[in-house]
């Protein structure tokens, strides 16, 4: 019998950008109750066949020829859709659930953010957390029987130090940019990964090195000599520092005399300049962020050389000792942070990281001025001040928008439509299909709290007035895990088209030891940015060469460090970008982005939909095979064919569609709100929190009709949140295809 699948992911009441959050009518919602998830046969949607029996069953992953992509042991190009998880600290039963659950949600790569240094007082400094070890054991089992793959950053600095570490100058302090200079920090990390890597897990029989479960290691998470942290390292390895470059600057300029003499007397002296002991001071990242002329800036020119190739020979090492001494077979990456000042900086970050297989980075959607008040980096709390700010209005925000160095893979290790932010659906949505259109190799969402989803986001033990601290960093929740069914199955089978480069942008090392601009950057763009001049009418480039950053919306931008610039060609994206009308279409004409309206639009002949503030925009969106109305104010509804044929013959249509959802009982008020820094603060309409609310999730209802040109289809079968069959609904035969009207209250 043919079938049309309907799955109605829902959520609602979209605003302006600017505009304060009209309350959610719990009178026209429903009640988000998923069920038990049973994980039977009878499961409609169920995508845990797109993953192998388990994971890592043809090999370890490997590079493309090209070395751009990563292809399976058996040499096939895999594309992943990856969450980051807390469950691995959580017990047997829930990791197996919680994979199975993954991998039924389309899931194929999950990155494990661990700590597995032992950062309790009265540890010795090589000592493990036993604990976290066993759980991450624990969770490659889970995983490997899942066909889930996995990444494992096994230390992240944010931690006090203990005293027992023996880390003279540290006592309680976070120890960032120690791990770069200080020698028994390093043995350290080497003894925590050597137990890790090497130990034979229980659980599968092989050690992580030899486990092709384990695709990726990542040295460390978030650290680096660029970034601001860089000045709160001790005086003591401030000095080591200024050893290693004394050193560096011996082996270019044969003395430090000869250093000193090159720079000349307008260059600045440091605290630690001592040339007669074997020390030339490094600035702190502030220094780095100057335009620096003459004597200091030859003097700069210098430090940044050296802190990018010692920063980048430690990862190297690490690469080196990883690979050859403790066999691990896996692929590697430095890190994923960023810099103090990314114009300048972050290109000498990048090279760092080109000492091992593939480049990564984490950010996020919306800045930290959306959500204001104490504690807002881990909790919401009523008092609390929100701006509910939709991407569909600021496309350059995008945390997709990257450019790809020749050879490297590009992985975004973090990223999220961070909670509460109402306008969640869009997320996963231009997630999938701009990751598709610019090749980029995996975007993981941050962070799974939950074996399945997240019920109840309360946090029972941080009680505020009548309420409760939500948590914040979960992406279990309705409206980011629940519209992962097509956006993974578009992303992994390919359904859109990636385009070729509209940019190939070479940079001679010089520049980056200059500091220069880059013809096109990829730095945050922070909630505070949000008129974006290269989107508006009139827009010129402010210096010859400047490509517009509109090209990461047309397609891949690729770069090469150490290539001469004479080898860059394109950039050019007049014949896509119209500012006047303002909107972007993709060079593979599949993505067409209404940055006016806050619409965006996929159009691709087994994968089409739309995500925006439909009823402001006229609330009918012709498609190539499917046509949608709604008078919803806020929705996201797309179709994917489920046996890749093109809609208009597929006998398996996956329909998904979203809207917003809030706690019941979840209130605010509206409020100016503090929006920016310094002399661009300002204030603007938001609202302040005045409950979160309690369990079950509200989800607004949706209005809308889907005529989809298809004679094929029969039938339209509901299915509850665990993807069984819940009902029937009428089809209208139309000519050439159905028409349905979606029902209000389904989530699939």
């Amino acid at each position: 019998m043919r079938l049309l699948w309907l799955f109605v992911l829902l959520s609602s009441f979209g605003q302006f950008v600017d505009a304060a959050e009209a309350p959610l009518d719990e009178s026209n919602s429903w009640a988000f109750i998923p069920g038990e998830e049973l994980f039977t046969d009878n499961a409609l949607l169920d995508l845990r066949r797109l993953n192998e029996e388990q994971s890592g069953e043809t090999g370890f992953i490997k590079l493309s020829p090209s070395g751009n992509d990563f292809v399976r042991g058996d040499d096939r190009r895999i594309r992943f859709w990856a969450v980051g998880t807390d469950v691995y600290r959580q017990s047997p039963e829930a990791m197996d659930r919680h994979c199975r659950f993954l991998a039924k949600m389309g899931v194929n790569l999950a990155r494990i953010h661990s700590r597995v240094a032992n950062t309790k007082d009265g540890a010795q400094i090589t000592e493990v957390n036993e604990a976290e070890v066993e759980g991450i054991f624990r969770f490659i089992k889970a995983a490997k029987d899942n066909g889930i793959y996995v990444l494992i950053s096994p230390y992240y600095g944010h931690h006090p130090v203990p005293k027992s570490w023996g880390l003279n100058d540290y006592t309680g302090e976070q120890p960032w940019g120690v791990i770069f200079v200080e020698p028994k920090m390093q043995d350290a990390y080497k003894q925590w990964t050597k137990h890790l890597y090497t130990t034979v897990n229980p659980h599968t029989g092989l050690a992580i090195k030899d486990d092709p479960t384990v695709a990726f290691l990542q040295i460390h998470n978030e650290d680096s000599l660029f970034f601001w942290t860089q000045s709160r390292m001790s005086d003591a390895h401030k000095k080591i520092l200024a050893q290693h470059f004394a050193t560096w600057l011996k082996e270019k300029y044969e003395t430090l005399d000869a250093a000193v003499k090159k720079w000349g007397q307008s260059a600045r002296r440091h605290e630690h300049d001592a040339p007669s002991n074997g020390l030339i001071g490094v600035f702190d990242a502030y220094m780095l962020t100057k335009p620096w002329t003459g004597g200091m800036g030859r003097r700069i020119k210098d430090q940044v050389e050296f802190m990018a190739k010692f920063q980048r020979n430690f990862y190297a090492s690490m690469s080196s000792y990883l690979r050859d001494e403790l066999g691990c077979q896996q692929l590697l990456n430095a890190t994923n942070w960023r810099t103090a000042n990314d114009s300048k900086l972050k290109a000498l970050e990048r090279y760092s990281y080109h000492a091992l297989d593939f480049d990564a980075e984490n950010e996020y959607v919306g800045s930290d001025y959306q959500h204001l008040g104490p504690k807002d980096s881990y909790r919401i709390d009523p008092g609390h001040y929100l701006v509910n700010e939709s991407v569909l209005f600021k496309p350059l925000e995008l945390s997709v928008n990257y450019r790809q160095e020749k050879g490297h893979p590009f992985m975004v290790t973090e990223t999220s439509w961070k909670n509460p932010n109402r306008y969640q659906s869009e997320g996963p949505f231009l997630i999938s299909a701009y990751q598709t259109l610019n090749g980029l190799d995996a975007v993981f969402w941050f962070s799974c709290t939950d074996p399945t989803w997240q019920m109840d986001p309360r946090r029972l033990f941080w009680k505020v007035g009548d309420s409760h601290a939500l948590s914040k960093w979960s992406c279990s929740t309705p409206m980011l895990m629940g519209m992962f069914p097509a956006n993974a199955v578009q992303h992994r089978l390919g359904l859109l088209e990636m385009g070729e480069p509209i940019a190939e942008d070479f940079r001679p090392m010089r520049d980056l030891w200059l500091r220069r601009q880059a013809n096109i950057e990829d730095n945050e763009i922070y909630g505070d940015g949000r008129v974006q001049p290269e989107l508006q009418p009139g827009w010129e480039p402010e210096f010859d060469g400047q490509i517009n950053r509109a090209a990461f919306l047309v397609g891949p931008v690729q770069s090469r460090l150490g290539a001469s610039s004479e080898n860059s060609k394109g950039g050019s994206v007049e014949a896509y970008l119209n500012p006047d009308e303002g909107t972007i279409r993709s060079i593979t004409s599949q993505h067409h982005w209404d940055y006016r309206q806050g619409i965006c639009r996929v159009d691709a002949p087994a994968s089409q939909g739309v995500t925006g503030f439909l009823a402001q925009a006229g609330g009918r969106f012709e498609l190539s095979t499917i046509t949608i109305e709604s008078t919803t104010d806020y929705a996201t509804i797309q179709a994917v064919a489920l046996d890749r044929k093109p809609l208009t013959e597929s006998r398996r249509i996956l329909l998904q569609l979203g809207t917003v959802s809030r706690l019941e009982g979840w209130e605010t008020k509206d409020v100016q709100v503090p929006f920016g820094r310094g002399a661009a603060a300002t204030k603007i309409p938001g609202e302040q929190i005045v409950k979160t609310g309690t369990p079950p999730w509200r989800i607004a209802n949706l209005e809308a009709s889907i005529t989809i040109q298809n004679p094929n289809l029969t039938k339209a079968i509901v299915l509850n949140p665990s993807g069984y069959r819940q009902a029937e609904i009428a089809l209208e035969t139309i000519e050439g295809g159905v028409k349905l009207t979606a029902p209000e209250n389904a989530l699939y």
